[in-house]
């Protein structure tokens, strides 16, 4: 498959702040990527360069076969309505137009107008009914698919989103999640910056970034990042037990070998494994506290909240642990009062909320 993006040792400083340094990587036409790290680490700032509303401090950002670094304004404004669609977190929408004028706008840039192709744009994102309603009679996710109604209509090489369920209900944001699937299935190039677990395993590679570097490159399925978990949380466990996680103890989703597995993780500094031992890194062991505190979470809506029996308390909160966002983690925490337990008397890690619980 063609190569869309290719990022060669990009380096972004503001003043003496290293916001981006040497990061490398390409995109290929039609992959869905998530790019993901902690606040700081430069996310927004490497989309803001993808989408030439930044420049480079060095390195080389090609886009379709246009280095954008070497653009002057005109060719930057002409780069931007030609081959990038924006999503971001705020909509950005203009408060007196309808929303057909919205989508319409960005037309503008092309000196070309097409109400049908605006009505189209809408009605593909579920909002056919919605055209002469002004931005203040949206709800928030119906004014995020106007946005991508907006970014989508004319026809950009590469879909660049930030954040775009950050400011949504879950119901909301579940609405966005399927529409970039299916933009994902109808061939478009989407990169896009989330904290969300969810997006992140829907992607086909995740793109890790630590204090402006690289930290990983990951492709791994669903399946398996489910299988990741599973074991993070035994070896988890083990800890609090105070008892060593031993490898011929450790058991897999399905019939994959534990073993293989735990190579895989290693692979990723996700663990250690040593003298038939698994131990947890530093970054495997933050995962694994996050899935542990989800699950745990879970376990005390369904039980406190559902009255869901005992029995099914945990296969339910297994399923659950894999959906929840860390924004629906902190409501939730929140909502139960930032219980200290869960259901069976073990401690639910404590989460940002916590501190002003």
């Amino acid at each position: 498959m063609a190569t869309l993006v290719q990022v060669e040792q990009l380096t972004k400083e503001f003043g003496t702040v290293r916001a981006l340094a040497d990061v490398s990587f390409t995109v290929d036409a039609g992959e869905w990527i998530a790019i993901m790290g902690p606040s700081g680490s430069g996310k927004t700032t490497l989309i803001n360069i993808l989408g030439g509303l930044e420049m480079p401090t060095s390195g080389r950002v090609r886009v379709d076969g246009t280095d954008v670094g070497a653009l002057d304004e005109r060719q930057l404004t002409r780069y931007r309505a030609e081959k990038i669609g924006f999503v971001f977190q705020q909509f950005h929408l203009v408060p007196y137009l309808t929303t057909l004028e919205n989508v319409m706008l960005a037309q503008y840039f092309h000196s070309i107008t097409n109400e049908a192709e605006a009505a189209a744009a809408l009605r593909r994102v579920g909002l056919g009914g919605r055209m002469t309603h002004l931005p203040a009679q949206l709800s928030g996710g119906e004014q995020q698919r106007v946005a991508i109604a907006r970014a989508l209509i004319n026809q950009p090489k590469l879909i660049l989103a930030d954040e775009p369920t950050g400011n949504l209900d879950e119901a909301n944001e579940q609405i966005i999640v399927n529409l970039l699937r299916e933009l994902h299935a109808a061939g478009h190039t989407i990169l896009v910056v989330t904290h969300d677990p969810m997006i992140g395993r829907l992607a086909d590679r995740r793109i890790e970034l630590a204090h402006g570097r690289l930290a990983q490159i990951i492709v791994f399925s669903a399946e398996d990042e489910e299988r990741f978990d599973h074991l993070l949380e035994q070896i988890w466990i083990c800890g609090e037990e105070g008892i060593t996680a031993q490898v011929e103890r450790i058991r897999t989703l399905g019939s994959v070998d534990p073993v293989r597995t735990l190579g895989r993780m290693a692979d990723l500094r996700l663990v250690e494994v040593r003298d038939a031992e698994a131990r947890l890194t530093e970054h495997g062991s933050n995962r694994a506290r996050d899935v542990i505190r989800r699950h745990r979470l879970a376990e005390r809506l369904f039980t406190d909240t559902f009255a869901i029996p005992d029995s099914e308390v945990h296969s339910q909160a297994c399923k659950f642990e894999h959906i929840i966002s860390p924004e629906l983690d902190q409501k939730i925490c929140t909502f139960l009062g930032h219980p200290k337990t869960c259901p069976h008397g073990n401690p639910i890690p404590p989460g940002a909320c916590c501190a002003n619980g």
